[in-house]
Formats: C-alpha cells, sequence, structure tokens
C-alpha cells in the first residue's frame, strides 16, 4: 500500500512539475533605449531598422492565439507571462538581411519596465512565417 502511495504522489509531482508555467528561467534582457533593442536582435543574427512604436496592454488571459505566442516566448526564455494586464511598448523592424521567397520580413520586441517581455520575426504578409528571434 505504502507503494502505491509513494507512487501516486510521485506521479503528481512529476505532472505538476511539467504542466506548471513557472517562467523562473526567464532572462532580463535591458530594453530601454533604441541601441540596447536593435543589439539584442543583433545578438541573434538579426539586421533590424525600427518602423514603429505602439502602446499595447498584454491580455491578462490568453486566447488561443496569444497562448501560442506566449509559448514561442516560454521557449525563448522571455518572460511575457509574468507581465499578463500590463501595459507595454511593441516595436516594429523591418529585418534587413532575411527575406524568405522574397517576403518582406518584421520583427517585433514588446518592452515592459525598460524589460524585453516577447520578440518574434515574422513575414508582413499576415504571419505565414513566423519564427522566434533566438
Amino acid at each position: 500500500m505504502r507503494k502505491i502511495i509513494f507512487m501516486a504522489a510521485a506521479a503528481a509531482f512529476a505532472l505538476a512539475a511539467c504542466t506548471a508555467n513557472d517562467d523562473t528561467s526567464a532572462v532580463s534582457i535591458a530594453a530601454e533605449n533604441a541601441a540596447q533593442r536593435i543589439s539584442y536582435f543583433a545578438s541573434h543574427g538579426w539586421e533590424v531598422e525600427e518602423i514603429s512604436e505602439r502602446c499595447v496592454t498584454i491580455p491578462e488571459s490568453f486566447s488561443s492565439v496569444y497562448e501560442e505566442y506566449a509559448l514561442m516566448q516560454d521557449k525563448q526564455g522571455l518572460p511575457l507571462r509574468r507581465y499578463a494586464g500590463r501595459n507595454a511598448r511593441l516595436f516594429v523592424y523591418e529585418v534587413k538581411n532575411y527575406s524568405p521567397q522574397n517576403k518582406k520580413m518584421l520583427a517585433e520586441l514588446l518592452v515592459c519596465d525598460n524589460t524585453a517581455v516577447a520578440s518574434m520575426v515574422y513575414s508582413e504578409d499576415s504571419g505565414s512565417i513566423k519564427m522566434p528571434v533566438s
């Protein structure tokens, strides 16, 4: 009986560890100024030029589409989930050194409290190509 209880407890612990949305491994990337933001992209091999900036609110709860975006950020180690419900600045860049199938590529960086919380590279044609920055 003890063996069964131990196995059930171990399974519950393993399941909790696998399904937790804990982003304690998220990195902190300074994005206070234009040089830091462009340097972030350059550190991953992207040459970018800023084309726009706007204020946005990160949703309090994520739709299925935003959850896909959040999963990409989790894989990059960016702390998007930690900033749910907060106001942020969205910077959009034109990618200068990558154009698959002659598609114009854009990159975005979501910044909250002068920290990069999300990033992505995508095609201008409504995002038929989407990829992480890193």
